[in-house]
């Protein structure tokens, strides 16, 4: 990954869900992820790039097996105190995954690749130990709020200054150059700014509203497609030999324009 929290903005992540209406922006994307990925209770989830483990947690509560990743040892200590004994934690990189192919049913990212180095490296990873489905969450570049914050961005410095925006149209093509015509589907939210979250909650959870692609958080679902490796297997046979010797079911023979075989 190609930028790695620091202690400073760990805990400065953490504090942001304490505002009421980051914690409103929170619970639209929860319902969203909710709605694209259809968790089961059992379920084996990779939340790669877990962070402080705020969205471990909220799928640890839903039943899930869950297990965390992500480069910096400071939000995995935080991780830790939140999930205790609930979510394996594990420190890496998103595009070089420490687990075997098909190790989960569902591999999540989060805000992550805005700050992956690979973004098309990290989605292959998440593909690759994720069996049924891969949820990839992002930034919209054509949010207002996306252009707010890049604006801000060149008068002060802040974490997105190391962020990497994408628009609903660029995150595809990039989906696309990993799975081909695998399914995909997204929605966006919020639509609205946060501020007027009193306002706007139930319009922002009503779904033509959600198929924009101005929204701030852009949620999107891989569905994947098994594939399998076949290999082709020699079969040597010695036409030397008597039919008797040959291998059971191989026929040389032939058979007359009749339809009649000739024995």
């Amino acid at each position: 990954m190609n930028y790695v929290f620091d202690f400073k903005t760990a805990r400065g992540y953490d504090k942001w869900f304490e505002d009421p209406k980051n914690k409103f922006v929170f619970e639209l994307e929860n319902d969203l992820i909710v709605k694209l990925l259809s968790p089961q209770p059992g379920e084996r989830l990779l939340d790669i790039g877990c962070g402080t483990g705020t969205h471990l947690n909220f799928f640890a509560d839903m039943g899930l097996y869950v297990t965390g990743l992500d480069p910096s040892p400071y939000m995995l200590d935080i991780a830790r105190q939140k999930l205790g004994h609930r979510a394996e934690l594990r420190r890496g990189v998103a595009e070089d995954l420490p687990f075997e192919d098909n190790a989960f049913d569902t591999a999540t990212l989060i805000t992550v690749l805005e700050f992956t180095e690979n973004p098309i490296k990290a989605i292959e990873e998440a593909c690759r130990v994720a069996r049924d489905r891969v949820f990839l969450g992002v930034l919209n570049s054509c949010a207002l709020k996306g252009v707010e914050r890049r604006i801000k961005g060149i008068f002060t410095e802040t974490i997105y200054n190391k962020a990497r925006f994408s628009s609903v149209w660029g995150l595809q093509r990039q989906v696309r150059s990993v799975v081909g015509e695998a399914p995909i589907s997204w929605r966006t939210v919020p639509l609205f700014p946060a501020k007027f979250w009193s306002y706007t909650k139930k319009l922002e959870r009503w779904a033509p509203v959600q198929r924009s692609p101005f929204g701030t958080f852009i949620g999107m679902i891989i569905t994947l497609i098994p594939t399998y490796q076949t290999k082709n297997i020699e079969v040597t046979l010695d036409y030397s030999k008597k039919r008797s010797d040959m291998a059971t079911g191989v026929i040389r023979d032939r058979i007359e324009p009749s339809g009649e075989m000739k024995l």
